[in-house]
């Protein structure tokens, strides 16, 4: 053999080896969901989104919550049984609020409990998701972030105060246009905080943490612990499955493997069959 061809071969072994070992992990991911599944009598939806990199250049890739991921949650959710339960493992920095209100608004609807297990962090629209659920399951040092939204690289509360602090006349139009846009989104955001909150207290409580969470108050970045969403009297729980532990590690960071989904259903049961193994396509 020429050193070109062991060339060619040893470029191959690299390129498959790769996609070897991912299909290994899909493969226990898909048994550990199973089990999972089996023993909870309900529907395992993962949402995680993790900084991975391209297969031979090692460029990260940081994951966020965006339209594709709303188009195939919602797929999730309506091909589930009404009255089955779901169980949603959520980990992500946040996203786009469309896409976490549309989530957030279908696991509203959807008659069986629906549980989020958040085994290390849901910031931003992650939080929004989670507080659509029945019940938020954490790991004890595991956070939710606020919802205030941003526009580009500014938090909306923030060119708000800007433009307060200024006359009018000093302030340019795009600036203005800013202003307008951030007042917009803060207002909507907050509407429909009220709209998930409302579902699971009293009305003036969910405006008054709708407001907390959606004000501005804190940096984005923010992390809220445990003990402070039970004070603010979220139905939050501590204790993750050992199974939750289990998966997560199945999603390790900078996997080398460029397609990948961040939203996995796999469709098990008797009144899910005829249905094969299902995965949204990567993105």
């Amino acid at each position: 053999m020429d050193i070109l061809s062991l060339i060619w071969l040893i470029f191959l072994i690299s390129a498959f080896l790769p996609m070897l070992h991912q299909r290994r992990i899909e493969a226990a991911r898909l048994r550990l969901i199973r089990s999972f599944e089996k023993k909870r009598g309900s529907r395992l939806i993962t949402l995680i989104h993790r900084q991975e990199s391209l297969s031979f250049l090692g460029i990260p890739l940081t994951r966020y919550i965006n339209i594709e991921d709303s188009e195939q949650l919602l797929r999730a959710i309506r091909l589930t049984p009404e009255d089955m339960p779901i169980d949603l493992v959520l980990h992500t920095p946040g996203g786009l609020v469309l896409a976490a209100e549309q989530i957030a608004h279908a696991i509203l609807k959807h008659k069986g409990k629906v549980t989020v297990y958040i085994p290390h962090y849901a910031m931003s629209g992650g939080t929004l998701i989670a507080l659509a659920a029945d019940e938020i399951v954490m790991d004890e040092n595991a956070v939710l972030g606020p919802v205030d939204p941003q526009l580009g690289q500014y938090p909306a509360a923030s060119i708000l105060k800007v433009l307060a602090q200024k006359p009018i006349n000093e302030i340019d139009d795009r600036t203005l246009i800013l202003g307008d846009m951030a007042r917009k989104a803060m207002d909507q955001v907050r509407e429909s905080l009220i709209k998930i909150l409302s579902e699971k207290m009293e009305p003036s409580k969910a405006e008054e943490l709708a407001t907390i969470l959606s004000e501005g108050r804190w940096t984005h970045d923010y992390p809220i612990t445990v003990e402070e969403l039970q004070k603010m009297g979220l139905p939050v729980k501590v204790g993750l499955p050992r199974e939750i532990y289990q998966l997560m590690e199945l999603y390790p960071s900078l996997q080398a493997a460029a397609h990948r989904s961040s939203i996995y259903l796999y469709l098990t049961g008797e009144k899910m069959s005829g249905h094969e193994l299902k995965k949204a396509p990567a993105i």
